[in-house]
């Protein structure tokens, strides 16, 4: 059942998509008329305010109810297979980067290659720093305390406890260990969406204008054309399988 957390972010999440989907069309035509670069600025941060209400929309929802978005009903099965700590991978951005040198599409420098390989080695360092809080924020369902209070509650239930600890006291409990799990999944949550947010901006920070253009172009089709993919597959029983490893090779920036 979907809670009400969940119908509004996926009624966001549509919209939010659908918008996506214009920015992109507007990337390509710019990029074919071959404009300004204030204009070419002017579009890049219309497209990264756009990720920023993203977060901002979702950071909140998350607040309310963090677990919908660790099991998200408005993904199709692949974007979900492909999702990390309930997003998108921060390294997969540097090979959206390899996608656009191997097609020459655009020419980097070797400042800005070298630039990106150090970002590359620091984000890869995070994303095993959040993956290590995941981790512990997981073994931590079963310490001591969560332990017993799993064994209070099934002992009240089979009446087998003298009432020395009410019923309502081990609810009360419960709720408060709960509550310090879901608080340890928001965080987890929020530094994970840092790091994609650290990585998309370290790039655009080393990309000029008419480079950022391509690079967004690049993820904004990637993310789409796994959503149409995903929804295709979720709607077609027995489609032929998609082979995850051509994925950046399909995008044409």
């Amino acid at each position: 059942m979907t809670s009400p957390v969940g119908e509004r972010f996926s009624e966001f999440f549509d919209k939010w998509i659908c918008q996506l989907d214009g920015y992109l069309q507007q990337l390509v035509r710019v990029s074919r008329e071959g404009l300004s670069e204030s204009e070419h600025q002017t579009l890049v941060s219309k497209l990264t305010a756009h990720y920023k209400e993203y977060y901002t929309v979702k950071w909140a929802a998350a607040h309310e109810d963090v677990l919908v978005f660790y099991c998200p009903v408005w993904l199709s099965k692949l974007e979900n297979a492909c999702s990390w700590l309930t997003g998108w991978k921060p390294s997969m951005i540097f090979g959206v980067v390899e996608s656009m040198r191997r097609k020459s599409v655009a020419e980097l420098t070797e400042e800005q290659v070298r630039t990106i390989e150090q970002l590359r080695v620091k984000i890869k360092l995070e994303e095993e720093k959040v993956e290590r809080e995941m981790e512990r924020q997981q073994v931590a369902m079963a310490d001591r305390k969560v332990v017993e209070l799993v064994r209070t509650a099934r002992r009240i239930r089979n009446e087998e406890l003298v009432v020395v600890v009410g019923n309502h006291q081990v609810e009360g409990l419960v709720e408060v260990a709960l509550k310090g799990v879901l608080a340890g999944l928001e965080r987890v949550m929020k530094a994970a969406d840092c790091v994609r947010l650290k990585a998309l901006k370290g790039v655009l920070d080393v990309l000029n204008p008419s480079q950022s253009l391509d690079f967004l172009a690049g993820i904004c089709m990637l993310q789409i054309q796994i959503r149409k993919w995903g929804q295709d597959r979720d709607n077609q029983k027995g489609s032929n399988p998609i082979i995850l490893g051509e994925l950046h090779n399909n995008v044409i920036f």
